[in-house]
């Protein structure tokens, strides 16, 4: 089952000016750089119009089934930021629980974990 990066495309940051400037949420900017950085590899992305995370914009979710799903939060929307998220998606994808030892993440993530949920129950 491929790993997800799921991105809200809605999320707000504190310095955007709203969309009366015309300009794009941030979070729609951020979904752009990761579709981008996420190209050529087997990690898929989608866009979602909330997370319910607004302390925390902007936020994706990481998730594959029977793993470990993750939400992280407080990006800004920059190709580093984007980059570190696939890298960790990636590292996500290779694990068979979806746990990346904290030695491996790429330095921009550390300090942008807001949940950790645990992979559904297999049988009802």
């Amino acid at each position: 089952m491929p790993t997800w990066i799921t991105v809200c495309e809605t999320c707000k940051r504190p310095d955007w000016p709203g969309p009366a400037e015309g300009a794009e949420p941030p979070g729609a900017r951020l979904a752009a750089l990761v579709e981008a950085a996420a190209q050529g590899t087997s990690l898929r992305t989608r866009r979602v119009s909330c997370l319910m995370g607004c302390d925390h914009g902007c936020n994706v979710a990481v998730q594959a089934s029977g793993k470990l799903c993750y939400t992280l939060g407080r990006f800004e929307p920059t190709t580093e930021a984007a980059e570190a998220i696939v890298a960790w998606a990636a590292l996500h994808d290779g694990s068979g629980t979806g746990q990346v030892p904290y030695k491996l993440w790429p330095q921009p993530v550390k300090g942008h974990f807001v949940t950790r949920h645990p992979p559904l129950p297999e049988e009802a």
